[in-house]
Order: C-alpha cells, then sequence, then structure tokens
C-alpha cells in the first residue's frame, strides 16, 4: 500500500511522467474503460490454467516412469537435459504450422516452457529418497510399484508442491510468450496492443492484472500445501 501510495504521490506532484509508468488511478481508470476485458482476463486465466495443469501432470508421470525404469532413465535423461537448455520461442514458427494459431498454439507454447522442468524436478524428488527406507521394505518383499505407493510419492508430496510453484511461474511466462507469437484476446495481447500505440496505461494495467492472477494461483497452491500438511500431521 507505501508504493502504491508512493508511486501515485509522485505522478501527482511530476517527480516522474505518469506517460511512461502510469499511476494506480489511471490504471483503475484503464480498467473501467477497456472495453471486454474480463473476456481477455478470461482467456489469458484459461490457457495458463490448461497448461500449467497438462505439463504439471505429464511432468509427474514421466518423472514415475523414468524412476521407475532405470535404462529408461539412462537413455532420456541426456535428451531431456538437451531439450531444456532448447529456447522455446524458436519453436514458435513450428507450433503454428503443427496446432494452427489461436489457443491451441499458446497451450502448447506454455506446456513446452514447463514440462521439461517439471519432469526434472520431480525425478530429482523421487530419487532423493532416503536409500534405507527403501531397502528396508525390499527386505519386507516390497516390490518396485508398492515402494512407489508407500514410499516414494507420500514422501515426495513436498516436493512436489515445491515444482508446483515453479511450475505456476512457468506457465505464466508460457502464457504470455505465446500470446505474443500469436493471439487476437488475451492480457498478452493488450500488452502488445498498448505498446503499439504508446498506451502505456493499458500495457501497466494488463501487466498488474496477470501479477494478481499469477499471485493467486501461487496462493491457492499455498494453501493446498497447508491442508495436506494439516492432514498428514
Amino acid at each position: 500500500m507505501v508504493f502504491i501510495g508512493l508511486w501515485e504521490l509522485l505522478t501527482v506532484v511530476g517527480a516522474i511522467d505518469s506517460f511512461f509508468v502510469s499511476s494506480p488511478s489511471r490504471i483503475i481508470k484503464c480498467i473501467g474503460e477497456t472495453e471486454n476485458l474480463w473476456m481477455h482476463i478470461q482467456t489469458t486465466l484459461l490457457e495458463c490454467i490448461y497448461g500449467f495443469v497438462i505439463s504439471s501432470l505429464i511432468g509427474l508421470i514421466t518423472a514415475i516412469i523414468l524412476w521407475y525404469s532405470e535404462t529408461t532413465r539412462r537413455v532420456l535423461e541426456p535428451y531431456i537435459v538437451v531439450l531444456n537448455s532448447l529456447p522455446k520461442i524458436a519453436l514458435g514458427p513450428l507450433i503454428i504450422i503443427w496446432v494452427g494459431i489461436g489457443t491451441k498454439a499458446i497451450v502448447v507454447m506454455t506446456f513446452l516452457i514447463g514440462i521439461i522442468v517439471a519432469i526434472i524436478s520431480f525425478l530429482n524428488g523421487f530419487l532423493a529418497c532416503d536409500e534405507d527406507k527403501i531397502l528396508l521394505l525390499k527386505s519386507m518383499g516390497a516390490n518396485k510399484f508398492q515402494i512407489l505407493v508407500k514410499l516414494i510419492l507420500p514422501g515426495s508430496i513436498p516436493n512436489i508442491i515445491s515444482v508446483l510453484k515453479v511450475n505456476v511461474g512457468l506457465a505464466w511466462v508460457g502464457t504470455i510468450m505465446g500470446e505474443y507469437l500469436v493471439s487476437s484476446a488475451g492480457l498478452g495481447y493488450l500488452i502488445i496492443f498498448g505498446g503499439q500505440i504508446f498506451q502505456l496505461d493499458l500495457v501497466m494495467m494488463s501487466t498488474v492484472i496477470l501479477c494478481f492472477l499469477a499471485a493467486l494461483m501461487y496462493f491457492i497452491i499455498a494453501l493446498a500445501e497447508k491442508y495436506i500438511k494439516r492432514k498428514r500431521s
């Protein structure tokens, strides 16, 4: 609140130029004047949620498969690391050709941004499990599936939550990147449009809304984490 008040005060007294940095009052005014704002918010939010859920689920499933099969892990792990270093924005033209323009392309970009980090992070959490506990279960006759269900997954819940928190940020990066490439609606589209016509109030308004939505998604995951901890205690 202090930052917002100081920001508004500095623009009112002319210490900073509101044309370049906007101001809280101008952002609020822009929210009221922007046509179809809810449609743009809904478009971006749904794209982000789709990409986040798909990348997290497929990342978790893939990490389980790699943990389950050591041979598969040794074969695929170098390729996964190489793919992680690939700049995803370079795949933009290919994505458009493969799936077309619109929501599908943006969700695919979001998926690609988050999937590799999710796989590596989930897998590292699984591999960090206490070897002594695994040996204990093996000595009691447990098979690999039982070890996965009874030990690895329950023991990796804190790591899984942490990965989801990271993936929230990556999902928003991927969504806005996708909207920069190809979109006719969404907050990324508004940012591009506002920049092109030098309407920085629109750019700042979209950025503030993006920050709020990202914080909201993070807060939901943090609440889920507290709930799980309470259940386990």
